[in-house]
């Protein structure tokens, strides 16, 4: 059986225990070195193969992961945060597949869950924003024009910008003119629940020049939005005058 685990956004405790029960019993397990925690790899039994993808391209990734299930090899493939979000995981299950090798996936928690924990924010408040997007800023890797940041901008929703840190220039530029003001907040949050996790808050129109001034180049997500602000409804699930399945509300 191959299990796709995700190891979570970067503090070892932060992997499921699902997914940890997996990494103990593996045989094989083959990592996102450039951004899984190593510290998660002390919990692998003694024994087992240990392989760095940040290495290897996806043939070779397929090509460990065929062999060990012809030897019966119980395989973890331990990718960063949440897999689904731009984990390349698809093509890999494709092959799988393909290749009528059985798996099955256990969700991991996202870095954009940790940035929100590092800023201490909620990402959808009331009469603020209740929509969060996530999306990048487009590089080697294309994004279709129809999902550009300046496009999105044009919602005033809550944003999430990964893999953009070296970037923030353009960014900055998209977002302005898509419609963001430049004195919307903003937040550079560096590798979110690691252990030097770090902070930056600035607006959309001092982006770019915090990310400069603060040396960060990657390993970090932009977050955007009024959310970040201070202005905000209380919501009506504890309003004591709203009625849910499981009380009554009352104008007392």
């Amino acid at each position: 059986m191959v299990h796709f685990v995700g190891a979570g956004p970067g503090a070892e405790d932060l992997i499921t225990v699902r997914g940890l029960k997996l990494v103990k019993n593996a045989d094989i397990i083959i990592y996102a070195g450039s951004l899984v925690n190593k510290e998660i790899l002390n919990n692998a039994k003694e024994g087992s193969s240990v392989y760095d993808s940040a290495k290897m391209n996806l043939d070779e990734v397929i090509d460990v992961i065929s062999k060990g299930s012809l030897q019966c090899k119980d395989i973890v493939r331990l990718h960063t945060g949440d897999p689904c979000i731009y984990g390349a995981i698809r093509e890999q299950m494709d092959r799988l597949d393909e290749l009528g090798i059985e798996y099955d996936y256990t969700p991991g928690v996202s870095s954009f869950c940790g940035a929100a924990a590092a800023l201490r924010a909620e990402y959808t408040l009331p009469s603020v924003s209740q929509s969060i997007i996530i999306t990048r800023q487009a590089g080697r890797t294309p994004v279709p024009d129809r999902e550009s940041i300046r496009s999105f901008a044009a919602h005033g929703a809550t944003m999430v910008i990964f893999l953009s840190a070296g970037m923030t220039d353009k960014v900055q530029e998209e977002l302005i003119a898509g419609g963001y003001s430049e004195n919307t907040p903003a937040a550079i949050v560096y590798k979110a629940t690691w252990p030097d996790e770090k902070v930056i808050r600035c607006s959309v129109g001092t982006l770019n020049k915090t990310a400069i001034e603060n040396g960060v180049k990657n390993l970090a997500l932009l977050c955007v939005g009024d959310f970040l602000g201070n202005d905000y409804e209380l919501s009506k699930l504890y309003d004591k005058s709203f009625t849910t399945g499981f009380r009554q509300g009352t104008d007392i």
